[in-house]
């Protein structure tokens, strides 16, 4: 298993933003999970093939080196396919030398600060360093910690102080694909910030900071005081100026506050659940709560002896068949041969779903937009 710096990459959106996560988390193991596990798996049949310049199908069916529980899919091989033809693709139009899993340091601005780029292409006064996201959430390059972190550890890397940095997010289960370009005194202007970060989060009194981001994977976010604070304070913002108003309804700034914070406010109330039942695991209870025995749906004992019975006492009647999914088509079929349904698929309009006005998505009630679509 790979080593991670105390102030890693791959952790920074956490440090840079709440300097107190650091030593919140001191102590706490690492929550394991399918699809952390999962993604690993992924990233190591990534660097067996761009390492031994081998095709990821020749993987199909069979177990991985250092993760043995995962046998690779058919779509896991896809997605492996999809990220080494564009960097390949890449490297190519670039005609630059390629580095897989490349240790970068960037002690300079973050002390003991490293981690691992998974592919780095180097041309002479440029770098472009691709990071593979296996997971179905959408990432963007832009701004992006990990990458800025990764760019300085390239600028430090090199002698020929390279002068233009570009950051690839390859997402080949969304067909996804984001760029993120800093010019190298771009770069450098961000670094002063990342130093003083780095300071701020090794200080035994280092303040914590709650944010959507910066709470998402932290160990410590269901006990951590200022989270429920945060949470205290958006569901009590001027409740008592509010009421002098109108004492029968919330005003609309108190409602957008709230709405501000669900998602932070729900992901607490999420992991103070599992903390909670956790400590019922271990110890056998919890003041005012026990774990019950939840609804559960019947099931065959056996498919087999269900699918033989059912066969002698209703004969055909015994089965459904419905044609597959658009999405079960396109992965039976494979990439290579998706384009023979291409005329019979279409994508009706999405439900109407409330997002924050710095969402790039066009409002429905954007009447302009649509003139604009037809121009």
């Amino acid at each position: 298993m790979k080593a991670h710096a105390k102030l890693s990459a791959s952790g920074s959106h956490r440090w840079l933003y709440c300097a107190g996560s650091i030593k919140a988390e001191e102590g706490r193991p690492d929550k394991k999970s399918f699809f952390a596990d999962e993604g690993s798996a992924a990233h190591e049949l990534m660097e067996i093939c761009l390492t031994e310049n081998c095709s990821p199908f020749d993987f199909v069916g069979k177990p991985l080196i250092e993760y043995n529980e995962f046998i690779v899919t058919q779509e896991m091989a896809e997605a492996i396919e999809y990220y080494i033809n564009y960097v390949k693709l890449y490297g190519t139009q670039r005609s630059g030398i390629m580095e897989v899993e490349t240790h970068l340091q960037f002690h300079e601005w973050v002390p003991d600060g490293y981690g691992t780029a998974d592919t780095v292409i180097f041309n002479g006064t440029e770098v472009d360093i691709f990071d593979l996201k296996f997971g179905k959430n959408i990432v963007s390059a832009q701004e992006n910690t990990q990458g800025l972190l990764y760019m300085l550890g390239a600028a430090d890397h090199l002698f020929n102080e390279p002068q233009t940095f570009r950051f690839h997010i390859v997402q080949p289960r969304l067909d996804h694909i984001d760029t993120w370009t800093l010019t190298r005194k771009e770069l450098l202007e961000r670094a002063e910030w990342v130093r003083e970060r780095a300071t701020l989060a090794l200080t035994d009194n280092a303040p914590r900071t709650p944010g959507e981001k910066q709470c998402h994977y932290c160990k410590a976010k269901a006990d951590c005081p200022a989270l429920a604070k945060l949470t205290t304070d958006v569901l009590m913002t001027d409740f008592d100026a509010m009421q002098t108003v109108n004492p029968d309804r919330l005003d609309d700034e108190t409602l957008r506050k709230a709405m501000d914070a669900k998602k932070l406010i729900v992901s607490w109330l999420d992991a103070v659940e599992e903390q909670i039942t956790s400590t019922i695991n271990d110890t056998g209870s919890f003041p005012g709560y026990k774990l019950v025995e939840g609804r559960s749906l019947r099931r065959w004992s056996s498919d087999s002896e269900a699918e033989k019975r059912l066969t002698q006492l209703l004969g055909d009647d015994a089965y459904e068949r419905k044609v597959l999914s658009v999405a079960k088509a396109e992965k039976t079929l494979g990439k290579k041969r998706v384009a023979e349904i291409a005329d019979l698929v279409e994508k009706p309009q999405g439900k109407p779903t409330l997002a924050p006005e710095s969402d790039p998505r066009p409002s429905i009630f954007d009447v302009s937009a649509e003139f604009d679509s037809f121009a």
